[in-house]
């Protein structure tokens, strides 16, 4: 969607507002269950994502996935025409979930989610095969069950297959022109 929009679209992700662990060893923050709610502070995500609809400036957290914890740094992000929220867990709030004008739903397979996670985790986070796999039993698919799946009740649309979906593909980019040719 960035590509085909460009400049008129910005992202807000979910991942970026993992609460700060300052107070933890990495030890202990390696440990932590990143996958349930409580991990994040989704009402300063609510928050941004208000600010950003009427038209303001957020500074967003960044969170560093090596560390297991919120970077010093922010990413200044400015209002949008079209402002797309991304996480796993974004429908489970319902403060955040009534600030969205469309709720879309990426449906992927089980194995495919945990082929992209184990790819990810060992190649852009430092992470041990073991590790991700022990993270996925231990916490990922379960908290998924617990929270994720059930989510996907609130969504407007459910896509099957991602990206490679190009009729739901088509359906979305049309919305998005009219939404852009109506503002």
């Amino acid at each position: 969607l960035i590509q085909r929009f460009g400049d008129v679209v910005t992202v807000l992700s979910h991942d970026n507002y993992y609460r700060r662990l300052d107070h933890l060893t990495f030890e202990e923050r390696t440990k932590i269950n990143y996958d349930e709610p409580a991990a994040l502070e989704t009402d300063l995500m609510s928050r941004h994502l208000d600010e950003l609809r009427r038209g303001n400036a957020i500074d967003c957290p960044i969170y560093d996935f090596t560390q297991h914890n919120r970077s010093n740094d922010t990413i200044h992000l400015v209002p949008k025409k079209v402002i797309i929220v991304e996480g796993i867990l974004i429908f489970e709030n319902k403060q955040l979930r009534d600030l969205m004008d469309i709720r879309i739903f990426v449906d992927t397979d089980s194995d495919v989610r945990l082929c992209r996670r184990i790819v990810r985790d060992v190649r852009d986070r430092g992470r041990t095969l073991e590790s991700v796999i022990s993270q996925y039993l231990g916490t990922v698919k379960p908290m998924h069950e617990m929270y994720v799946e059930p989510s996907k009740k609130y969504a407007n649309i459910i896509v099957p297959e991602g990206g490679k979906n190009l009729v739901a593909l088509d359906m979305i980019t049309g919305r998005i022109r009219r939404h852009l040719e109506e503002a």
